[in-house]
């Protein structure tokens, strides 16, 4: 009898990452539940996109372990990373279509890059694809022709064309009106519970999102500030995720950039610094 699969699909164990001397995520360890929608929220510059490209194996991790399945991203080999890749789904910030491919290509690159399938297979894969997002009628339209929504709804399209066990978002609401942030969560939902996937959904649209996430983590700086269901999350007695979830103008998270002290700069011109 094969062992049972873990209950988290990613898991990150004691994660410490930053960009030069500037850490960006310290001690960090979250899990990501099999079959749920789980949203990473926080502040800007949080660390959230950096999560998402641990996993992905973009970065690597300078410390700890960032598990997909119960394997280190950050110890795998070309070849083993690039297995791993065709086991998630990736929906980027405004969609990052191919501007000269038209919808169908689109969708339909993954499957080129990634199968030997034949293009009668590709091609029907790719209507259903389209349908399930109901864009099949605009599949030989280029980006140029379509609408900011119907855009992410491609991408969408094409982060599932390989029936991705994990698919990841990178702020799917962003810059869209309320029908279609209402038809891209919609879609996320279905695409989620008819697909068995495991959903990891970065976002600041704090209305859709808690409407939409089965389990919700807020990063504070650098690490996790509070988790658990919409509810609780909204609930927490944190001062950083009370600031965050009513989106408060102060607390935890300054309005003021650090500064010289304000005397250096308006005092006596002797005393100015540049």
């Amino acid at each position: 009898m094969e062992p049972a699969a873990p209950s988290s699909l990613v898991e990150l164990r004691r994660v410490s990452f930053g960009y030069g001397e500037r850490l960006i995520l310290r001690d960090l360890s979250l899990r990501v539940p099999r079959g749920k929608v789980t949203a990473l929220m926080g502040a800007s510059g949080g660390g959230k996109t950096t999560v998402l490209r641990l996993i992905g194996g973009q970065e690597r991790a300078q410390k700890g372990e960032v598990l997909f399945d119960g394997h280190d991203v950050g110890r795998m080999d070309r070849r083993d990373l690039y297995q791993a890749r065709r086991r998630m789904g990736m929906l980027f910030q405004f969609g990052a279509l191919f501007t000269d491919q038209n919808v169908f290509e689109n969708v339909a690159f993954p499957l080129r890059e990634h199968t030997d399938l034949p293009d009668e297979l590709i091609r029907d894969i790719v209507l259903m694809k389209l349908h399930a997002v109901g864009l099949r009628g605009a599949r030989d339209l280029m980006p140029s022709q379509i609408s900011g929504g119907m855009a992410r709804r491609v991408a969408l399209a094409r982060a599932v064309a390989l029936d991705p066990e994990l698919v990841m978002y990178d702020e799917p609401f962003s810059g869209l009106d309320p029908i279609s942030l209402g038809t891209s969560s919609q879609l996320i939902r279905q695409l989620n519970d008819a697909m068995g996937l495991t959903t990891l959904l970065v976002s600041h649209d704090l209305e859709a999102t808690f409407a939409l996430a089965d389990h919700v983590i807020i990063l504070g700086p650098g690490t996790v500030a509070a988790e658990g269901t919409p509810d609780e999350v909204r609930n927490s007695p944190d001062p950083l995720v009370h600031q965050f979830v009513n989106a408060l103008p102060s607390g935890p998270v300054p309005f003021h950039y650090p500064a010289p002290n304000i005397e250096e700069d308006f005092g006596p011109p002797q005393g100015r610094v540049r």
